[in-house]
């Protein structure tokens, strides 16, 4: 019983189940309307033909109620079971929970240089070399200082020598049904000359289109910006000094729509491909919604710095774009949908209150309980939004020294809302064995160079640093380029 941990059992069983494929069979008996063919994963057809309605595996009311009390009964800031919520929820949400708290950590120190920074210079907006001169750097060690703390929580989980090349097809993937050259066994084949077709000719312009539309409502924003700055100069009121904020905040509300509109399109497109490997769909799927979302959230900063050249004004987006964004992902990730479990599902409620108690509820009483909740579709919501508060960050916080601030009460909440969603708002996912963050490791990595170059041209561009190449403007630009 302690060989293994409850995740790594779940996980076999969910193996097991999703490569139950379908080989002579072209129905299933009773539903003539669920039709199969060679190599579709039959309880992948169960779910989508609507036959099987739920498949979700059982919390542990026990085993809960332990996580409960360790993990958000006796709040403790930066302490977190890790390997409990490793044994229950599995490595993958280990992993996403102790990347958040040590993030939230690594936030501290530029919190800490950025509130007497941002108090001191308020209104000088030139005086940010030094704090970009620390942004620069900090942003890479993280970095480099989580790769040791991941490697050495993945090697006490024994899941850090992992190999990819033992994946399986992933559950979605249809195809004839052939011989793997490598195992000998039948499994689909598709052709990747399809595949790269589908990719490059289909994929690939609409991520174009997508990009261009979001370029066309970034002008209209700066269009409204001029608009209420003029307004304002012809009123000088309070209403239009609060019209000031307007598009600034319309905007960070437009582009969140944008973002989640984009997303259910980017994983229509990801599946229509029809990866092979869960690995090569995610990462198409991330690629997909990281460049959009990359120049849907950070494009107008880089116009208003470095074509603009207004500070004061990419200070005013950028902390009108951070605070809205993270207002709207805690609302939309955790207290909506807790609401809505309490608003709509008051038997819901009073069979949750009774697991604090004693109640042993029976099996059945458990099943109707758990499959009205809702479904947790992964850690990639999760990582994406503080992929996006890195971004805020080590971007530009140095014309706006208190986003560090705001990001780590942010993470603080964050932490203690997703331990609640996970425990008591979600069905308890399937757990999945990893020995990494994966490919945001590299989506983070990527973030941090162009923080590096973002933070070196803002230096060149600083008043101080002018000064010191009267001259030649050569000169200048030279240096940059040796300390980037």
């Amino acid at each position: 019983h302690n060989f293994l941990t409850m995740a790594e059992c779940q996980y076999i069983i969910k193996h097991e189940l999703e490569n139950l494929r379908a080989k002579d069979e072209k129905k299933i008996p009773g539903y003539p309307q669920a039709k199969l063919y060679p190599g579709k994963s039959v309880v992948r057809r169960l779910l989508t033909s609507g036959i099987l309605v739920q498949i979700f595996p059982l919390h542990d009311r026990e085993e809960l109620k332990k996580l409960r009390q360790s993990w958000y009964g006796q709040v403790k800031v930066g302490y977190q079971p890790l390997d409990e919520i490793r044994c229950y929820f599995g490595e993958t949400i280990a992993l996403y929970f102790g990347f958040l708290e040590y993030f939230t950590f690594a936030l501290i120190p530029m919190a800490v240089i950025g509130i007497p920074y941002y108090v001191f210079a308020w209104e000088d907006y030139d005086k940010y070399v030094m704090f970009a001169t620390f942004n620069l750097l900090w942003s890479t060690v993280i970095l480099e200082v989580w790769k040791r703390i991941c490697a050495i929580m993945t090697y006490r989980w024994g899941t850090l020598l992992m190999k990819r090349q033992f994946e399986e097809p992933r559950p979605g993937f249809h195809g004839v049904l052939g011989i793997n050259p490598v195992t000998g066994r039948e499994e689909p084949v598709y052709s990747s000359i399809k595949r790269q077709i589908r990719i490059y000719l289909v994929s690939l312009p609409f991520v174009c289109l997508c990009l261009y539309f979001s370029l066309y409502v970034m002008m209209i924003y700066f269009d409204l910006e001029q608009w209420a700055l003029d307004y304002h100069e012809e009123n000088e009121s309070n209403f239009s000094s609060l019209m000031l904020f307007v598009p600034s905040i319309t905007y960070a509300v437009v582009i969140e729509i944008m973002n989640r509109i984009y997303r259910y399109a980017a994983e229509f497109l990801t599946s229509w491909e029809n990866h092979r490997l869960e690995s090569s769909y995610q990462n198409h799927l991330i690629l997909k919604v990281l460049v959009f979302n990359f120049l849907n959230c950070f494009a107008s900063l880089f116009y208003i710095a470095f074509v603009l050249f207004d500070m004061k004004l990419l200070r005013q987006s950028l902390a009108t774009l951070l605070i809205t964004s993270q207002i709207l992902n805690q609302f939309a990730e955790s207290l909506l949908p807790y609401w809505l479990q309490r608003r709509h599902k008051k038997r819901m409620k009073e069979r949750m209150c009774s697991l604090k108690t004693d109640t042993d509820l029976s099996l059945v009483e458990q099943v109707n309980l758990e499959k009205e909740m809702g479904t947790y579709f992964g850690t990639f919501d999760d990582y994406l939004e503080l992929f996006l508060q890195f971004g805020y960050v080590s971007l530009f916080s140095c014309v706006y020294p208190l986003a560090a601030v705001f990001a780590v009460l942010n993470n603080i909440t964050e932490i203690y809302s997703d331990a609640l969603k996970m425990c008591r708002v979600y069905k308890r996912p399937f757990a999945e064995p990893t020995a990494n963050i994966g490919v945001w490791q590299l989506a983070f990595e990527t973030m941090s160079v162009i923080s590096v170059v973002t933070n070196c041209i803002l230096i060149g561009m600083s008043p101080q640093v002018n000064a010191l190449f009267p001259d030649s403007k050569m000169d200048l630009i030279l240096t940059v380029a040796l300390v980037e």
